[in-house]
């Protein structure tokens, strides 16, 4: 059997998104290159003056990061200067997906973790060129730098066309769509699987087991791999994501079948694994990023 394509639409400055982090860590270490991932961005506003109509302010944005730490994902309560939109540091996803495809995810998530741990309005230049400096072989300057050029623009506009496409399908029935702009649009994040012509979709923000139901009703023949047990397992998945898991992610990739994520016994195994050399930390919100040995 092929692949099963995996379409993502999500945006970098969604905490929900965010939060549904440490179930796509599963869906990534569980099955491996039997997915195909294709992030979409959905460009949730192309201005600040949207949030701020919609009685948002940088004050009620803090406190409610504050309130998504109960999810697991480290986040800052600082409070940042103003609201920002989300469209550049959506381009920015692009950029690097047109220039260095291999770096999609990790541009994706370093966007993220400057967004929900970072102060500063994600659609500053300066700070999206910030979060982008955590990506090793991207040039933030020269990524910043393409965020107006046409192509760009145009392959941008391409994920918003494709994420308005929500209208009448199970992510709509399920209330889980949204309507903010004249269409109806996949919320974020939202996940398509298909294969052999067969779509199954999770609309919205879902628990692990809905991903897996879905993954499980399009192909029994995956390699399925089970939770990460060892030293040499959790050695193994921070290699398979260089850019870093939070202990969140890496607690949800060793619980058990329907078991809760153990954040304590998470980061005891990872600070056995830092003190072997085999791992290393650094500070990130309330919480920290694990990554393998330099």
């Amino acid at each position: 059997m092929p692949p099963i394509d995996v379409i993502h639409f999500s945006d970098p400055c969604c905490p929900w998104a965010y939060s549904a982090s440490p179930a796509l860590a599963v869906l990534r270490w569980r099955y491996g290159d039997q997915l195909r991932w294709r992030h979409v961005m959905i460009g949730l506003t192309e201005r600040a003056e949207q949030y701020e109509q919609r009685g948002y302010t940088p004050a009620r944005q803090a406190k409610g990061y504050r309130n998504f730490r109960r999810r697991g994902m480290p986040f800052s309560t600082a409070v940042k200067s103003r609201m920002a939109a989300t469209s550049r540091a959506c381009r920015a996803v692009v950029v690097t997906r047109l220039q260095h495809p291999e770096l999609e995810l990790a541009a994706f998530r370093a966007l993220q973790f400057g967004q929900f741990t970072g102060g500063r309005p994600m659609d500053d230049d300066d700070a999206i060129a910030a979060a982008l400096a955590r990506v090793d072989g991207l040039d933030p300057a020269q990524i910043v730098g393409m965020l107006d050029d046409p192509e760009v623009v145009e392959a941008y506009e391409t994920d918003r066309a494709e994420a308005r496409t929500a209208e009448g399908g199970p992510t709509e029935f399920q209330g889980r769509a949204a309507n903010t702009d004249g269409k109806v649009r996949f919320t974020a994040p939202s996940i398509v699987f298909r294969q052999n012509g067969r779509s199954l979709e999770a609309g919205g923000f879902q628990p692990l087991e809905a991903y897996d139901v879905c993954i499980a009703n399009l192909d029994v023949t995956l390699r399925r791999r089970e939770e990460a047990r060892t030293e040499d397992d959790l050695a193994e998945l921070l290699a398979s994501e260089p850019w870093g898991l939070t202990t969140r992610e890496v607690a949800q990739v060793m619980a058990a079948r329907l078991d809760p994520p153990d954040d304590a016994a998470a980061e005891e195994a990872l600070i056995d694994l830092v003190a072997a050399g085999r791992a290393q930390r650094a500070d990130l919100g309330n919480d920290a990023l694990w990554k393998p040995a330099a």
